[in-house]
């Protein structure tokens, strides 16, 4: 007796783009978050910190109120791509994206190790870009109520 197996393609559902954009935040954050933990790691960086210092910066409620109105930002971003009216959300995905990049950048700049925060750098900046592609390339509904994506050209460039 032969039993045969039949094999079916996988469904490959469309994503809705809030969705899109909330999980490339929350990586975004998760990545953020594990270079800054995985960077005590680095000579030097413990005992900077026990003595009031972050690279140049003095350690006080000053610098601890910026660095987190810095990462809240990204962190409510998760919420607001999944709940914002899409146009308002698509704006608002465009301009935090862009704004981040050059933020990103700098952090590179305090980092002791260039290939570590270095790849920590590229890695976000490919986040920000995805970002920024699927808020531009947001789906348009026609006036007759049908959902005009972009086509594979249009996605590619």
């Amino acid at each position: 007796m032969t039993t045969r197996h039949t094999t079916t393609a996988l469904e490959d559902r469309p994503i809705p783009v809030q969705a899109r954009l909330a999980a490339a935040w929350t990586s975004f954050m998760f990545l953020y978050a594990y270079v800054d933990i995985l960077g005590f790691y680095t000579p030097g960086t413990v005992e900077d910190i026990l003595d009031g210092r972050v690279y140049e910066f003095d350690l006080s409620q000053t610098f601890s109120v910026s660095a987190l109105a810095a990462l809240a930002v990204p962190i409510f971003m998760v919420v607001l791509s999944t709940t914002l009216p899409a146009r308002v959300n698509r704006t608002t995905n465009l301009v935090v994206a862009a704004l981040y990049v050059p933020f990103t950048v700098f952090n590179v700049a305090g980092g002791f190790y260039l290939y570590f925060y270095g790849l920590g750098v590229v890695l976000e900046l490919v986040l920000l870009a995805l970002i920024v592609r699927w808020a531009w390339t947001w789906p348009r509904t026609a006036a007759g109520g049908v959902t005009e994506r972009p086509s594979p050209t249009t996605l590619a460039a």
